[in-house]
């Protein structure tokens, strides 16, 4: 923990802002807006950057270019990480030695190949949450006024535990022509992730958490989800809590989504409800996401796509990398910085003469990166 001054007021930058497994914050003493208006500490800070695959190394320029013209004080520890063919590529270990050193990390997307003829199960996105024991993951899904989109004004919370349920990799083949996949849940996990997803809402001033689950089939798995989520709300009488079965909140999400406020879910339920939330406001290239553990934060584009068939196209919608890199600038008390990038970002979009295909224009990727740079306000 590194102490920065700001604006004269002596502040502990902490390594992590999240929820620990003990349900703890720990987050930095911050000053009343009086005190302070932004947050414009001195000195740098360095972090991890992981380009990813597909159209993530542009996307990843995009931001350090916006962040050099935004004077950001900011400092990429590159390290390179896939599983298709490179000329060069860092091992696990590097990578995760350099993200918990720094406690900091901004990602692209990883692909995902099939090794299954290899007998490999266990991707590396799967490595690296394990090794990094990454067990939130939040998405913010939040409507960005100028888009067209059916519905208006969505601002939800996806929080999903990572690190079990159908994602453990444990799958075999005990005869021919039958697989058997398990399902891993366990107490400690599925309290955990609950207990993070109440922390966030209280922390956040959000007033409902509404676990999803498929209790009413698997109810020894999901049903031990269910009761974790149902005995950790009630130590927080200040939040309503309810409760939803999985197909019944992707109809409800697509119908009325502004019933939702934060959304705590297992793994594969969490994956598949990020991804249609990111449908309800312009689709994977306008959402952030991060990725919590007791040590570390990890930011990423929220709905994990590689867009690998534009690669070099000059295509790619950067503002879900941005948003991610204006959270990271958050986290790290840098808000000036990060209120910097999101407004210029949000300046763009509302104008809307500027918009890359999947916002319904023509923009290249170069266009919208300088259109946001021209749109910075000191």
């Amino acid at each position: 923990m590194s102490r920065r001054v700001l604006s004269g007021f002596s502040v502990l930058r902490p390594v992590v802002t999240g929820v620990c497994a003990r349900g703890v914050h720990s987050i930095a003493p911050v000053a009343s807006a009086s005190e302070v208006p932004v947050s414009k500490p001195e000195g740098r800070t360095t972090a991890t950057l992981i380009p990813g695959d597909g159209v993530g190394p542009e996307l990843c320029q995009v931001v350090m270019d916006v962040f050099k013209s935004a004077g950001v004080p900011v400092d990429f520890e590159e390290r390179f990480l896939t599983e298709l063919y490179a000329p060069r590529s860092d091992t696990l270990e590097d990578v995760v030695e350099s993200i918990r050193r720094n406690g900091l990390c901004l990602k692209g997307i990883l692909a995902t190949p099939d090794h299954s003829s290899e007998g490999e199960l266990k991707t590396l996105n799967m490595k690296l949450r394990d090794e990094l024991d990454l067990y939130a993951n939040v998405v913010h899904v939040k409507s960005l006024p100028g888009l067209n989109v059916r519905h208006k004004n969505v601002d939800m919370v996806v929080i999903r535990e990572q690190t079990e349920g159908e994602y453990s990799a444990l799958e075999h083949e005990s005869v021919a022509g039958v697989v058997e996949c398990l399902k891993i849940m366990t107490r400690d996990k599925c309290r955990r992730i609950a207990k993070f997803a109440f922390d966030y809402a209280t922390k956040h001033g959000r007033k409902k958490v509404t676990a999803v689950h498929k209790a009413n089939i698997m109810k020894l798995g999901d049903g031990l989800f269910l009761r974790q989520c149902e005995e950790v709300a009630a130590m927080y009488p200040n939040v309503e809590f309810t409760n939803m079965i999985i197909d019944n909140c992707t109809m409800q999400m697509v119908s009325n989504p502004h019933q939702f406020d934060v959304l705590v879910l297992p793994n594969l339920y969490g994956n598949i409800v990020d991804n249609l939330a990111a449908g309800l406001v312009g689709g994977a290239g306008v959402v952030a996401g991060e990725s919590y553990s007791c040590d570390c934060v990890v930011f990423e584009p929220g709905a994990r796509h590689t867009f690998s068939e534009a690669v070099g196209k000059n295509l790619a919608n950067p503002t879900a990398m941005l948003l991610a890199s204006s959270n990271m600038l958050d986290h790290v008390n840098l808000q000036y910085h990060g209120d910097m990038i999101r407004s210029a970002v949000d300046r763009v979009i509302r104008a809307g003469k500027v918009r890359t295909k999947d916002m319904g224009g023509h923009a290249t990727t170069f266009h919208f990166s300088q259109a946001v740079i021209a749109n910075l306000k000191y």
